[in-house]
């Protein structure tokens, strides 16, 4: 099963998490104001797959991920396709706007999965 960490800096994420568990996953949702910061520390404790971090520059959580950890990292993504292409292109953790949609999660680990032949 697919986990993924997603942490928004408005401590939202519950429409991406929804978007998860329909496509199979398992969906972690880093709570509180400020959660993109800890977005590497969770995928740490988790073990997970994927990361998403949500803030207004689509950044700051996921190169704070890649930079304490190493995981792979794409940000300041506006669209779904575009999460999409870094997972085909090897990226683990995706920082993006706010766009907490339920088809976001759901496409990412459609990707995900389709990627690594599950």
């Amino acid at each position: 099963m697919v986990t993924v960490v997603i942490a928004d800096r408005l401590g939202k994420g519950q429409n991406v998490a929804k978007g998860v568990e329909a496509a199979g996953g398992k969906a972690v949702v880093v709570p509180g104001m400020g959660a993109d910061m800890r977005l590497g520390d969770v995928m740490q404790q988790e073990n997970a797959d994927l990361g998403i971090s949500f803030c207004g520059s689509g950044g700051a959580g996921a190169l704070t991920a890649a930079t304490k950890y190493g995981y792979p990292e794409r940000h300041g993504m506006r669209s779904i396709d575009e999460g999409v292409t870094a997972i085909q292109e090897g990226k683990t953790v995706l920082g993006f706007g706010f766009m907490d949609q339920e088809e976001l999660g759901k496409r990412l680990v459609e990707a995900y999965l389709k990627k690594n032949g599950q």
